[in-house]
């Protein structure tokens, strides 16, 4: 490894699996040192024993503003001042608008735009001045899906933010940039469906709705993500990284 997050800390929301969890071991790999938070601590646990020792675990939900506080509290009682933040945690909730129900729209609300913001307003105090900050979107940002109504809009939300923030952030060198994913290789799929052949149905046929005809691994976004917390991209602000596998372009 290149070791481009040696001596850095580094801080994923929901980083117990999926995309997050990707990211953690990568950068772990690359010598960061890294706490990860998610709902659930049994999936912490499990996720920290693929980090290795420079893995940290809190359990937290980000929707709730004093479980931020408490993270990111946590986070600096341990390792200090972060370098990256990376705005992971999310849910997929997707139903028809004519049946989408007042609690499902709070929580995918709740979790990836209210979280998305408060994430990086609590973590103000403990990042370092020229830190990176990278929120992750999704490719149907800016598309029309059926079903997907309220989950596009919290995504199309999380682009915005990352301009308005890094307008207001410049003062400090803080870079916030957005990841945007396509359909990636994630238990997201079980989540959604009944049953583990469901999920093999539905990755299959996100996989062919892509130009290049497959997901993308949580690896490949974790390369984009190492990219985006590295000085390598220091010339980047407010700006978009596209990983969907051709699905906007073509």
């Amino acid at each position: 490894m290149s070791l481009k997050m040696n001596d850095k800390v580094a801080i994923i929301t929901g980083g117990s699996s999926g995309i997050g969890l990707a990211i953690a071991k990568r950068f772990a790999q690359e010598g960061a040192r890294v706490a990860i938070t998610g709902r659930n601590q049994k999936t912490i646990d499990q996720a920290i024993a693929q980090i290795g020792p420079n893995g940290l675990g809190i359990q937290g939900d980000v929707s709730k503003l004093d479980d931020l506080t408490r993270i990111y509290q946590t986070v600096a009682e341990h390792f200090g001042k972060v370098d990256t933040l990376i705005v992971n945690a999310g849910v997929y909730v997707l139903a028809p608008l004519a049946d989408f129900t007042e609690e499902q729209f709070d929580q995918v609300s709740d979790i990836n735009f209210k979280g998305a913001f408060f994430s990086v307003q609590k973590a103000l105090p403990v990042l370092k001045d020229g830190a990176s900050v990278v929120l992750v979107s999704s490719t149907v940002n800016n598309k029309g899906i059926p079903n997907h109504a309220a989950y596009s809009a919290t995504k199309a939300a999380v682009r915005s933010l990352a301009r308005s923030f890094s307008a207001e952030l410049l003062d400090r060198k803080i870079r916030v940039n957005v990841l945007t994913p396509g359909p990636v290789d994630t238990p997201v799929f079980a989540s959604v469906t009944d049953s583990a052949e469901g999920a093999a149905a539905m990755k299959e046929a996100m996989g062919n709705f892509t130009p290049v005809k497959r997901v993308a691994e949580p690896e490949e976004l974790a390369a984009a993500a190492l990219y985006l917390a590295s000085d390598d991209s220091a010339f980047m602000l407010g700006a978009e990284l596209l990983l969907d596998g051709g699905l906007r372009e073509l």
